[in-house]
C-alpha cells in the first residue's frame, strides 16, 4: 500500500521568486521604481489538497515601516506582470534587525487579507491556492513600505519560476 502525505510539507508545487523594485506598479499600472536597493526572496510551497501555502520570505535592505491597508504589508496579489491587482493572501511581515528580515511559516485557507473588494467581501474570500498552480503568471508577491507605498519590491510568479513537486 502506497501512502501519500497530505501534510503541509507535501507540496504539489513550489515557487522561488526574486522580487525587485523595478517590477512595482501603482494602481494606475504605472511603473514606480519601488524602493531602490531592496531585494525580496519569496519561496513558496503549495499544498493544493489542503489549501495550504508555506512560505520562507527574506527581505534584504528593506527600509521604512510596513504600510498597507491590508492586515499586513506582505502579500500575494492576483494580476499579470505590469498590472496591479487585489491581495489574495496576506503573510506575516518579515522581522529582524539590520539588513535582513525574515518570515517563515504556513497558512491554510480560508484566507483573509483585510482589504474589501468592490462587493464588500474580503479579497481573500473564496481564494484557493490551486488557483496559483492553474495560472502562476496571474500572481505576484510583494511588500509595501512607508517609503514606497505602491510596493518596495515585486516578483511575478510564472511557469519558469514554478515547479511541480513531482519534478523535484
Amino acid at each position: 500500500m502506497k501512502q501519500h502525505s497530505r501534510s503541509p510539507f507535501h507540496f504539489t508545487s513550489t515557487y522561488n521568486i526574486v522580487a525587485t523594485p523595478e517590477q512595482v506598479v501603482n494602481s494606475d499600472n504605472e511603473f514606480t521604481g519601488g524602493l531602490e536597493g531592496v531585494r525580496g526572496y519569496y519561496n513558496f510551497g503549495v499544498n493544493s489538497y489542503e489549501n495550504t501555502i508555506c512560505y520562507n520570505i527574506t527581505l534584504v535592505g528593506f527600509r521604512g515601516d510596513y504600510q498597507s491597508p491590508a492586515r499586513s504589508a506582505t502579500h500575494i496579489h492576483e494580476a499579470p506582470e505590469g498590472q496591479s491587482g487585489p491581495p489574495r493572501i496576506a503573510f506575516p511581515n518579515p522581522t529582524g534587525d539590520g539588513e535582513f528580515r525574515r518570515s517563515i511559516g504556513c497558512l491554510t485557507g480560508p484566507f483573509v487579507t483585510g482589504v474589501n473588494a468592490t462587493d464588500g467581501s474580503d479579497t481573500g474570500t473564496g481564494f484557493h491556492v490551486r488557483e496559483i498552480e492553474e495560472d502562476p503568471a496571474a500572481f505576484f508577491a510583494d511588500v509595501h513600505s512607508s517609503l514606497a507605498v505602491p510596493g518596495a519590491v515585486r516578483g511575478q510568479l510564472d511557469k519558469d519560476r514554478g515547479c511541480p513537486a513531482s519534478k523535484h
